[in-house]
């Protein structure tokens, strides 16, 4: 008796691991139909709201995690990671929150700070690895250290033009301020200035009658340290937003993104998806842009670099100036004394200190959903595909084979994002192009995780400025190539509009 117990304690241990078994491994395609129409038919949006999808508690695959009742929600480390790659991952960590101090120092390996910079940490502006927040008020009743302002001007002659057109370069940035505002400085230097954001409310109506508000932002700039900025300097407001499922996003293959794309809108339903092309600084070729507000970086790593080198003012592997972005009328910030040294290849941060940190960001894992079979979450499931926000957010993919990444590898993930730029309309747009973005485009903003929000910072803000005080008000943002959701949503009745965040409170 005692010598069946633990074969069928195992038997019993694989039937529950089935599912995901015959999800991710390649061999059951092979064994079926081809492995392309098998992903297709895996990642077609669902017309059965009657039930849970199989897999679906599982966002992220098999790197799920199910720790999502407290604040740390977003800092695990993906759930299927191996024992020995976990210190990597510890490291990382590390890293991310290490705080930089100004050269020199006593600790070399952690200084170099500015003299610039809007954060002394990553994790000062992402916050539990989750979504920054618009200050509460203006300097100096709060600073803005989980939001900053991208400066830049537009093309003014041909070799700017010419240098954006072959995407070698996003923007222009201004010739005094950069492409970054920095609101703070090391001790004997200027920030160059202070974010000043004032409100307008703005009502919007439902067809039953009930009214929301909206605050509608104005930015402007105070106190310029170093002169007048360019006549004509463009503003964008950007929060930090969430670090979760980086990874995954990264391991999503480009031609499965590119078949979401509809930039002459040929099938005519209104949406119109593009890439953003952007130069891939390590492989010196241009690339598909995935990551930032208007998917301006190819990968996690040249992301981090630049935010190292822009945020914190540290040189990194990638972007290699040790005064960060100040530029050559900077020349007291340029002078400074700076933290690179040679047992780091001359640089602030080490390639392989950098190398830990990126697998920190390719790592943190996604939380599992929540209540994903509750009648009223179904509801909300069936409303929100109803009124086409799938077009966009879109819900799955199946991510790449990836033998350096295992953890991400071939993955089933529902990130509801296509990585694409859409247009917004003129209520969000900011105006300030940024490669092939346009001033009122913007990729779509992954969903995964968006739930936990006020369980991980505390608030309820979202978008790229932190405007909207909760997800009504977010979904009320929506314009242009979001219009008509909009529109039927704005249809909704109470209960329905309680349906639809109830789903998206699940996500």
């Amino acid at each position: 008796m005692q010598q069946t117990v633990l074969p069928l304690k195992l038997l019993a241990y694989f039937l529950t691991l089935a599912p995901l078994f015959f999800c991710f491994n390649s061999s059951i395609f092979a064994n079926t139909e081809s492995e392309a129409a098998r992903i297709a038919s895996i990642i077609k949006p669902t017309s059965d709201f009657s039930k849970a999808e199989a897999f679906e508690r599982r966002p992220a695959g098999a790197a799920t995690v199910f720790k999502f009742l407290n604040e740390n929600s977003f800092s695990h480390s993906s759930a299927n990671m191996s024992f020995e790659r976990e210190l990597d991952f510890k490291v990382g960590n590390g890293f991310f929150r290490r705080f930089w101090v100004s050269a020199p120092a006593s600790t070399k390996s952690a200084d170099g700070l500015g003299p610039l910079f809007n954060a002394r940490s990553c994790q000062s502006c992402h916050l539990k690895d989750g979504r920054g927040h618009a200050p509460s008020g203006n300097w100096p009743k709060d600073d803005a250290v989980s939001m900053f302002l991208r400066l830049s001007i537009p093309p003014i002659n041909e070799e700017q033009r010419d240098l954006i057109a072959k995407h070698r370069l996003n923007v222009i940035p201004d010739p005094t301020y950069g492409e970054q505002l920095q609101d703070l400085a090391i001790q004997g230097h200027h920030a160059e200035g202070k974010m000043w954001i004032e409100y307008q409310e703005i009502e919007h109506f439902f067809e039953d009658g009930s009214i929301v508000s909206l605050r509608k932002p104005t930015y402007s700039i105070l106190n310029w340290k170093y002169g007048k900025p360019h006549p004509q300097l463009l503003i964008s407001p950007r929060v930090a937003p969430p670090m979760i499922g980086l990874g995954l996003l990264e391991a999503v293959s480009q031609k499965d993104i590119l078949a979401n794309a509809d930039p002459e809108d040929t099938n005519n339903d209104g949406i119109s998806g593009k890439a953003n092309l952007v130069w891939d600084t390590q492989k010196q070729k241009v690339a598909l842009g995935r990551f930032g507000w208007k998917a301006g970086e190819p990968n996690i790593r040249q992301q981090s670099s630049k935010a190292f080198n822009a945020d914190i003012g540290i040189s990194a592997p990638l972007v290699k100036t040790p005064w960060g972005d100040c530029t050559p009328t900077q020349q007291k910030c340029r002078n400074a004394p700076n933290g690179n040294t040679a047992s780091q290849n001359n640089l602030e941060i080490s390639p392989e200190a950098m190398d830990k940190l990126v697998f920190y960001a390719q790592n943190l894992a996604v939380p599992a959903r929540r209540d994903i079979s509750e009648s009223k979450v179904l509801a909300g499931k069936k409303l929100f595909y109803d009124t086409n926000c799938v077009s966009c957010h879109r819900p799955k993919f199946v991510t790449k084979r990836f033998p350096e990444q295992p953890e991400q590898s071939f993955q089933l993930i529902w990130p509801y994002t296509d990585l694409l730029l859409h247009d917004m309309g003129e209520g969000l747009a900011d105006n300030r192009p940024e490669g092939l973005a346009s001033g009122s485009e913007w990729r779509t903003a992954p969903l995964w995780g968006i739930g936990l929000t006020e369980t991980v910072n505390g608030h309820t803000q979202f978008l790229h400025d932190g405007r909207a005080r909760n997800l009504l008000e977010a979904i009320l943002w929506h314009g242009g190539e979001a219009e008509l959701s909009k529109q039927n949503f704005l249809k909704f009745n109470p209960k329905e509009r309680s349906e639809l965040l109830a789903f998206l409170r699940s996500l």
